[in-house]
């Protein structure tokens, strides 16, 4: 853990805030007594919420509220958050269950973010909020325009693995329009399940909208065995 800390540059007075923050439920169900970081996530996406809300206030005067909203979606997004994570190899330092080590759950999006959020509300719970803003706020500022665009493709993925086993595939269904303003219709399907469709102008877009599609889909369905 002492690792850990060197690395987001705050020492914790409380190391069981630390330890709590890293253990994934999982962990705590196989080991009895042991507090897992649910609680702490809680309070830690609050808290992250706060401090970019207010950041995007004060850098932007003028723009309006879907501006500021659509924005901090993206920043405090399971896929941004987790590359964060990643950065700072943060799932080398979490306690999961032995089946989620085997599944790879270090390494996953969902299991990431939400132990960052952890992090944040421990140092929060340890030192107040200014540690806080000292992490987050660099971390803002070094944010580039593209990684702030949704990755639906990658969340899809993580979905569909973690429910079927196997990921989703794409299929160019039409190319049309002269050179200049060319349009592209992408299907994402689960076999022979299709998932969603989603057109933009290049393969990359359509892609991104196709898997955004297939997720607002999956939220209200479910997919079959006999359907693949």
């Amino acid at each position: 853990m002492s690792s850990l800390e060197e690395v987001i540059g705050y020492r914790f007075r409380d190391k069981e805030l630390l330890a709590e923050a890293l253990t994934h439920k999982s962990h705590a169900t196989e080991h009895a007594a042991i507090r897992h970081n649910e609680r702490l996530e809680f309070l830690g996406d609050s808290v992250l919420g706060l401090i970019v809300s207010y950041y995007l206030f004060l850098k932007n005067p003028s723009e309006n509220e879907g501006f500021l909203s659509k924005t901090k979606s993206a920043l405090v997004s399971r896929a941004n958050l987790a590359r964060w994570a990643e950065a700072i190899g943060l799932g080398h330092h979490l306690y999961l269950g032995a089946g989620e080590h085997l599944s790879g759950g270090s390494k996953r999006h969902s299991i990431l973010a939400n132990a960052l959020e952890a992090v944040l509300g421990a140092v929060y719970l340890d030192g107040g909020l200014p540690p806080v803003e000292k992490l987050v706020i660099p971390w803002l500022e070094g944010q580039a325009p593209e990684s702030l665009d949704p990755d639906y493709k990658s969340s899809l993925q993580e979905l569909i693995q973690k429910r079927h086993k196997r990921p989703p595939d794409y299929e160019l269904m039409s190319e049309a329009g002269p050179e200049h303003a060319k349009l592209f219709t992408i299907r994402v399907c689960l076999g022979k399940k299709t998932l969603g469709l989603g057109s933009g102008k290049n393969k990359k877009e359509a892609q991104q909208a196709a898997a955004k599609n297939a997720l607002d889909y999956l939220a209200t369905h479910e997919v079959h065995k006999h359907e693949l």
